[in-house]
């Protein structure tokens, strides 16, 4: 009896150490198998770190973490650049409102230098910006107007500089200083017709051509700069009250007019002093 049980226990054994040989024959071979894969790794690893190395080393600092923040502040922009699409697609365009021609305004003339007699029967005011191309261009049709009716129509200019030109204030400045030596629109003919310039050069041109005490002009304009500004400042304030979106503005007797030609403005005038109006 006893020596089957040593034979069962020896088979036993002899069974565990060839299974132990065989698990390790295969662990062997698996071994030599990858080694060469494993070696191209190690390879690829060390390649990979000698790259980093040298980038960070040009940049001076990681550049892992460099990318990542690039990646990041990408991502952002992508967000915003969509939400801000998103938010365009769901936006309807501003349309102004159309100009009301019927409505009359309340424009008192204040201060203001007035062409022509203060009790006539018609009233033109422009507000006017003395750079603007287009004041330019049809100021002259309202000239054209007074001389036609001298005792029927007068004309007060409002200062409404647009905020693009920058000859626009200056030159508002120097009409109202123009004005203490009685010359305000003719100054304001002479700034028209030369863009809004006021370089030293032009206002010496300006004072010699209509007659000014140069000098005095100087100073007033200077000096009296805080008065313009409050003149401009208030006529501005004005402009917003009564829906001027631009220049020019022309209203005539209080309502807006479309009128740019002498002809516009004579129907309209006319339909006024006939009592249709």
């Amino acid at each position: 009896m006893k020596n089957n049980i040593l034979k069962v226990v020896l088979v036993v054994m002899v069974g565990v150490l060839a299974g132990t040989s065989l698990l390790l024959g295969i662990g062997n071979m698996v071994s030599v198998a990858l080694w060469p894969l494993m070696a191209q790794v190690r390879e690829m690893t060390v390649i990979q770190r000698d790259i980093q190395r040298k980038l960070n080393s040009q940049t001076g600092g990681n550049v892992t973490a460099q990318l990542m923040v690039m990646n990041q502040r990408l991502a952002l922009l992508e967000a915003k650049l969509n939400g801000a699409a998103a938010f365009a697609q769901n936006q309807r365009p501003f349309i102004p409102p159309q100009e009301d021609f019927n409505k009359v305004y309340t424009i008192a003339i204040g201060d203001s230098p007035v062409l022509g007699k203060k009790d006539v029967p018609v009233t033109i005011v422009e507000f006017s910006d003395f750079q603007c191309p287009f004041c330019a261009r049809f100021h002259p049709s309202v000239k054209k107007v007074l001389k036609a009716y001298p005792d029927k129509v007068s004309l007060v200019i409002k200062n409404f500089p647009l905020s693009f030109h920058p000859n626009a204030r200056p030159s508002a400045k120097l009409a109202l200083a123009a004005h203490l030596q009685g010359k305000y629109f003719e100054t304001v003919d002479l700034l028209l017709q030369n863009g809004g310039a006021v370089n030293d050069d032009k206002i010496k041109e300006y004072a010699k051509t209509l007659g000014l005490n140069y000098k005095k002009l100087m100073d007033d304009y200077k000096n009296k700069d805080a008065q313009w500004e409050k003149r401009i400042s208030d006529d501005l304030a004005l402009g917003g009250q009564v829906d001027v979106r631009g220049t020019p503005t022309f209203f005539i007797n209080g309502r807006k007019t479309s009128a740019r030609d002498f002809d516009s403005y004579k129907a309209a005038i006319d339909k006024i002093l006939s009592g249709k109006q």
